[in-house]
C-alpha cells in the first residue's frame, strides 16, 4: 500500500474562460512513479488541466497541490514539455544549447554563468534521450522525432521529480513513438510521468493509469480504456486503430473493456 502523499492532488477544480466552463469539478490524484495518461478530445481541457497543475493557470475554485506544496513553490521539481508547435526551430541554436537552456531556471542569478554541474546535467539528459551524437547540430537541421527528444532532454536537464508532457507524439511516426515510450518507461523508475494526448491508439502498454477529460474528468485506475470512459468524454462510439487492427469501443454486457496491451 502506498503511504506516501500524492505527487499531484487536484481537488474540485473549476475553471471558466469568457463565461464558459473549461473544467468542471475536476479531481485527480497522481502518486509517485505512476505513468499517468490524460486523454480526451481536442478542446476538452487536457492542456488547460496540465497548465493548472503547473501553476500557469489559476483555477476559479478548487485546490492544486504538487508534492505537498503549491505548484509555484514546487516549480523546480516540475519538468514541462509543451506542444511541439510552441517552439521556433528556425532559431539559430544547437541541440546542446537547446538542452542546456533547461538549466536556466535553476540559476540563482540571471548573471551567473552555467557551471560544470549544469553542463553535466545537460549531458546526462542528452544521453538519456539518445541524442548525444546530435549535440553540435543546429536544431533546425534534425528530424521531427530528434527535435522532440531534444525538447524532452531540455526538460530532463532540470532534474525534475515530475515530468509533464503535452501531446509529445503528434508529429512523429509510429516507430519513433514506440522508441519514445520505451524511454519514458525507463524514466518512470526515477520520476512520475503525466502525459496528455488526444490519440488513444498511441498509448503505451506501460501507462499505469488513464484519465479522460472533456470538461469533466473520468479516471480509471489501470491502463485499460473502458467504454464508459470513452462515452463520457467523447459522447459517441470511437473507432480505434491499434497496431493496424481497427477496433470499436462499444458496450458489451460481459466485458466492457478494451485492453491497452
Amino acid at each position: 500500500m502506498n503511504t506516501k502523499p500524492p505527487v499531484i492532488e487536484v481537488e474540485q477544480v473549476n475553471l471558466f474562460q469568457n463565461g464558459h466552463p473549461v473544467l468542471e469539478d475536476v479531481s485527480l490524484t497522481v502518486n509517485e512513479h505512476e505513468f499517468h495518461a490524460i486523454i480526451g478530445p481536442n478542446g476538452g481541457g487536457k492542456t488547460t488541466l496540465l497548465k493548472v497543475i503547473l501553476g500557469l493557470i489559476r483555477p476559479d475554485s478548487g485546490t492544486v497541490r504538487v508534492m505537498g506544496g503549491t505548484p509555484h513553490a514546487m516549480r523546480a521539481h516540475l519538468g514541462y514539455v509543451p506542444q511541439f508547435r510552441t517552439f521556433d526551430f528556425q532559431f539559430p541554436i544547437s541541440v546542446e544549447d537547446m538542452v542546456v537552456s533547461g538549466r536556466l531556471g535553476h540559476l540563482d542569478s540571471p548573471f551567473r554563468r552555467l557551471s560544470h554541474v549544469d553542463r553535466e546535467a545537460a549531458d546526462e539528459a542528452m544521453a538519456t534521450m539518445e541524442i548525444t551524437h546530435l549535440r553540435d547540430r543546429p536544431i533546425h537541421d534534425i528530424s521531427g522525432g530528434e527535435r522532440q527528444r531534444a525538447i524532452i532532454a531540455r526538460a530532463l536537464a532540470g532534474k525534475p521529480s515530475v515530468l509533464l508532457l503535452d501531446e509529445p507524439t503528434v508529429y512523429v511516426d509510429s516507430p519513433t513513438a514506440e522508441r519514445f515510450y520505451d524511454i519514458l518507461s525507463r524514466l518512470r523508475e526515477t520520476m512520475t510521468i503525466v502525459l496528455v494526448t488526444h490519440d488513444i491508439t498511441a498509448l503505451s502498454p506501460d501507462v499505469t493509469h488513464i484519465s479522460c477529460v472533456n470538461r469533466r474528468l473520468f479516471t480509471h485506475h489501470d491502463n485499460q480504456i473502458t467504454e464508459e470512459m470513452i462515452t463520457g468524454a467523447y459522447h459517441c462510439p470511437v473507432d480505434l486503430i491499434a497496431h493496424g487492427i481497427p477496433h470499436r469501443v462499444i458496450p458489451d454486457h460481459d466485458n466492457r473493456v478494451f485492453g491497452g496491451r
